[in-house]
């Protein structure tokens, strides 16, 4: 429980936690509350550092608000959190001044209004919403300034730099978090594609000199998961044609479902990974050999001798130098993340012969989250839900993730919605 002067408690007298599947009234918040909890000493594999836990339901200050969690998607940077690597993030926090010594995750949710602090005028008790994961401090300078809010020094992603996200049953969050849910969506399926959508919109859409054209061609990695998913069906909307990498035909033919025109299986490639130093011309012609025989069977795929305009990028580690050589010039290979490690290598030959862009993206604005919401509620982005399981199965289905098990649209899990029957993919 946060002890911030700043932030005061909204439980109600004598109201008692509530079990995981229902909620109190709306508008009363219980004291305490039931929450999935990562701690220092339990770092590690996420089938084990996730443990459920009861808690004191959070307070909220001026500019926040209190939800309550319906369902709350999954995303890999709570496997980093779980594993308390490449960033301890309960050590992190501290380090800010603030108390807890424990972590509650997750950047996804849907949900109702509970409680809303001084100055929050745009939402009421009893909304229904979905929560963005851009939070940043009002008062930066740099926003201020009126810049990219996500460049912010203050910047940072809800529910894994900040505590009490998505996998409690109450969550804070900051005002400018909210939107509306779509009116069409259920609670899981509301709750899965944000943080993976506003992100994908970002990298596709936010860095000015290489946005989506129409006919433009973007080779999306991890073309069956939650971000891939979502990428396809962003580059169709725009006009353009998204070619998927997988890891096999069945994971192929769901990236196709989902805006795909295409899709390259990359276990039939063995380049991955740094590739052999320059001076090495053996290993570098054998290198480059790979690289050419993928960049073909793109070719294949795209009807003709076209790189695409764009390379999404998320694996980092195995797959950058590959990108890199297959961007066209004057290309943009734009990455969020590093899922198969954080040491990549550009050879920079064709980097800067070729005017090419690597550009790294984290996140969303304001601006952008409510573009990608506005594309949701129309109906014209599917959320992509692959399974919906329940709140016990939190540290399941990050231990999966972690170790790339699961990789059919987004994984949802439901926490104050009633258990519906939805099929796996």
């Amino acid at each position: 429980m946060v002890v911030d002067d700043q932030r005061k408690p909204v439980s109600t007298p004598g109201a008692s936690a509530v079990d995981i599947g229902t909620l109190p009234p709306v508008g009363v918040v219980p004291e305490k509350m039931s929450a999935q909890v990562v701690r220092q000493d339990r770092y590690g594999d996420p089938a084990t550092a996730f443990v459920p836990e009861i808690l004191q339901t959070p307070r909220i200050g001026p500019g926040e608000v209190l939800i309550a969690v319906m369902a709350a998607g999954v995303n890999y940077n709570n496997v980093w959190a779980a594993r308390g690597y490449p960033v301890d993030q309960v050590a992190t926090r501290q380090k800010r001044g603030e108390p807890e010594d424990f972590h509650i995750g997750g950047s996804d949710a849907s949900g109702i209004v509970y409680a809303v602090g001084e100055g929050v005028d745009d939402w009421t008790v009893g909304d229904e919403v979905v929560v963005h994961p851009g939070v940043w401090d009002a008062d930066d300078p740099w926003i201020a300034a009126g810049k990219d809010q996500m460049i912010a020094p203050s910047a940072k992603i809800w529910g894994y730099d900040t505590n009490y996200g998505a996998f409690g049953q109450f969550a804070r969050v900051q005002a400018h978090q909210l939107m509306p849910k779509a009116d069409h969506l259920s609670w899981a399926e509301a709750a899965a594609p944000t943080l993976v959508g506003t992100t994908a919109y970002r990298m596709l859409m936010g860095w000015q000199g290489n946005t989506v054209q129409e006919d433009d061609l973007v080779l999306v990695w991890g073309g069956s998961g939650g971000l891939g998913t979502q990428a396809s069906q962003l580059v169709k909307a725009a006009g353009g044609r998204a070619i998927a990498v997988v890891s096999g035909d069945d994971r192929g033919e769901y990236a196709m479902k989902f805006g795909a025109m295409g899709y390259l299986d990359r276990r039939k490639y063995d380049h991955w990974g740094v590739p052999p130093l320059v001076d090495d011309s053996e290993g570098q012609k054998a290198w480059t050999a790979g690289a050419r025989q993928f960049g073909k069977d793109f070719w294949a795929i795209a009807g003709g001798r076209e790189e695409p305009a764009i390379v999404f990028e998320h694996p980092g580690a195995a797959t950058i130098p590959t990108s890199i050589f297959l961007c066209q010039p004057g290309g943009m290979v734009v990455i969020c993340a590093g899922t198969t490690g954080f040491d990549a290598m550009v050879d920079l030959r064709y980097h800067w012969t070729r005017q090419k862009r690597l550009q790294g993206s984290h996140g969303t604005n304001d601006a952008q989250a409510y573009a990608y919401n506005d594309l949701i509620r129309a109906g014209k982005i599917d959320p992509a839900v692959g399974r919906v399981l329940g709140f016990d199965d939190v540290p399941r289905s990050h231990a999966e993730m972690g170790r790339g098990e699961e990789v059919f649209g987004n994984t949802v899990h439901l926490v104050g919605a009633e258990n519906p029957t939805v099929g796996r993919k």
